[in-house]
């Protein structure tokens, strides 16, 4: 997989990944319309130790049509958002592939289950509703690796929009 050369992500940046966010992944492949996109809600996000490399975790079945837009393109674009404050980061990575879910990602998801519930309960959010719309059996969950090649701050606001440099 290649690697790109510095770090797009901070350590700020890849707690918030990882944190109680709602997270987004698009992708649009070889069909007749390549503009065209396949979306499909992230069940977790892990970020590698040298933030060069983040795995998004999604259902199998949810994700059908993503998962080949990504074998078709290589590219996926994932979006987090912070539902209390609206702040939102989208990273578009490349050389996308699909691996094995290791036992880590799949406690990776239990915990942002938990940590996307304690986000959205306060918001008037049912945590039973919540904990449904991340739930999905361990064998259907698949990882999906990218090397980040840009980020952008998508927070609401005059910056919205604006590509962010490389971590330091």
């Amino acid at each position: 997989m290649a690697i790109a050369p510095a770090p797009l992500i901070d350590d700020t940046q890849a707690a918030f990944l990882q944190g109680g966010v709602s997270i987004s992944a698009a992708s649009s492949g070889a069909r007749s319309d390549p503009t065209f996109p396949s979306l499909c809600r992230v069940l977790a996000c892990e970020v590698a130790p040298d933030r060069r490399r983040l795995t998004v975790l999604v259902s199998r079945a949810q994700a059908a049509q993503l998962l080949r837009d990504v074998g078709d393109s290589g590219r996926l674009a994932v979006v987090f958002s912070q539902p209390s404050t609206h702040r939102t980061l989208q990273i578009k990575g490349e050389h996308a592939q699909t691996e094995p879910v290791s036992p880590r990602q799949l406690d990776a998801v239990r915990r942002h289950r938990d940590a996307f519930v304690n986000e959205v309960v306060p918001l008037g959010f049912p945590d039973p509703l919540v904990r449904l719309l991340l739930t999905c059996g361990d064998d259907e969950i698949v990882a999906i690796s990218i090397v980040p090649v840009a980020v952008f701050d998508q927070s609401p606001g005059p910056r919205a929009g604006s590509m962010l440099q490389a971590a330091s």
